[in-house]
């Protein structure tokens, strides 16, 4: 029993918590944002945006992103580590560009690589931040601001 509760409270079981959360996040995202921003495109006219390939890599990620930053702050991260996540959730895409536009990659190799190498930036980037990944939630809740108290000064 106790070998569980270890690792049940151990920075590698929350190091993994961490990154199972925010790769869901990422991918409720993607899933619920992509058919409203296909609308908007649509209803605007925008095709380009469906049919280039950076558009509609970067929209996605951007999707992506919405998820994984909401479910961060809902769970108490500070901003500096979303942006750094966020960053890494382009980055895969990024890399792949020259390589599509170099002849070297077609549309669904840089989908699917953007993709697959999403969760190992995740990784790296987390590695850096060792402090903020392997430790429970409950770590990363600020306190509540106190109310603010009006500043009075004596007459006189």
């Amino acid at each position: 029993m106790t070998g569980t509760k270890s690792w049940w409270h151990s920075p590698a079981r929350h190091f993994i918590q961490h990154l199972l959360e925010m790769t869901a996040a990422m991918f409720i995202g993607m899933g619920v944002l992509a058919m409203p921003a296909r609308m908007l495109w649509e209803a605007l006219g925008w095709d380009f945006m469906i049919e280039n390939l950076v558009a509609r890599t970067l929209v996605m990620a951007t999707n992506m992103t919405i998820g994984m930053a909401a479910w961060m702050l809902f769970r108490g991260h500070r901003w500096r580590p979303i942006l750094e996540m966020s960053l890494a959730m382009y980055l895969p895409f990024v890399v792949m560009y020259p390589f599509y536009f170099g002849g070297l990659a077609g549309t669904t190799g840089v989908m699917v690589v953007g993709h697959v190498l999403m969760v190992p930036a995740m990784a790296v980037v987390m590695l850096f931040r060792l402090d903020e990944y392997t430790v429970d939630h409950s770590r990363h809740r600020r306190p509540a601001a106190e109310p603010a108290e009006l500043a009075t000064q004596p007459e006189g």
